[in-house]
């Protein structure tokens, strides 16, 4: 159970990254911030670890899954990877962008056949990446100019949700207009503890919500903090009151 039972009027729009090793301290993690996180997020270190098993901790919790494991392959197996997430009843998967139309369009078709709800999400580029990590890869624009380019490319395909950071949650917003789904990693509280850190493009919980983001995800600041129930209780705080004024 939660560590509150009252659920926070903003947990819609903030999902937690179950960033730990197993699945017993995931779901001891999940439970503490249940009341004010509506989505969980399952990435690569707790899938590989645990499999499908780890997806059922939304259901017990009541919340959204979100699998982070960034498909980037040929067609035909992010397909078949997309149906197999699609059977696992998870609500939100991410792909890469940069794996071409060929394999977004493949996804989207599939995830549309499948029709169980799950919303495609593209990775544009990385909060962990700045200009000269881009350079190094031989793209030569810089991270705005490259991730609204990968989301109108997504989009076109039939992709209906991008991950991007918040600084450039507001043009995407612009191209892609009000039904896409825009979610934003390296959130960082005013409050958060600053120390070292790989996420080079972070932004506030506020922030976000002005610049049109519809999901935020945060990871550290709640699971580091001395309470991360109630570190996600004020991050909600913050987002509702962002909410009232966008």
């Amino acid at each position: 159970m939660s560590a509150r039972s009252e659920r926070h009027p903003a947990r819609g729009k903030l999902a937690y990254a179950l960033d730990f090793p197993s699945f017993a301290l995931a779901e001891e993690g999940a439970a503490r911030v249940a009341h004010a996180v509506g989505v969980l997020k399952v990435g690569l270190e707790l899938f590989v670890s645990e499999g499908p098993r780890a997806v059922g901790l939304g259901q017990k919790l009541g919340c959204d899954v979100f699998l982070d494991l960034k498909l980037h392959d040929i067609p035909e197996t992010v397909e078949r990877a997309v149906a197999a997430a699609a059977a696992h009843g998870v609500r939100y998967l991410t792909l890469h962008a940069s794996g071409g139309p060929k394999m977004l369009a493949a996804a989207a078709r599939r995830a549309e056949r499948e029709n169980t709800g799950l919303v495609l999400l593209a990775i544009t580029v990385l909060t962990s990446l700045d200009a000269a990590d881009l350079t190094a890869t031989g793209v030569a624009a810089d991270p705005a100019a490259h991730a609204l380019r990968l989301a109108k490319l997504a989009h076109e395909q039939g992709i209906p949700g991008m991950v991007c950071s918040v600084a450039e949650v507001s043009a995407l917003r612009a191209a892609l207009g009000p039904a896409a789904v825009l979610v934003t990693p390296g959130i960082r509280p005013a409050n958060a503890a600053a120390g070292a850190d790989d996420q080079k493009r972070t932004g506030s919980p506020a922030g976000a919500i002005a610049a049109g983001a519809s999901l935020l995800v945060v990871g550290r600041p709640i699971r580091d903090a001395a309470d991360p129930a109630a570190a996600a209780s004020a991050i909600g705080d913050e987002i509702q009151r962002a909410s009232a004024l966008a």
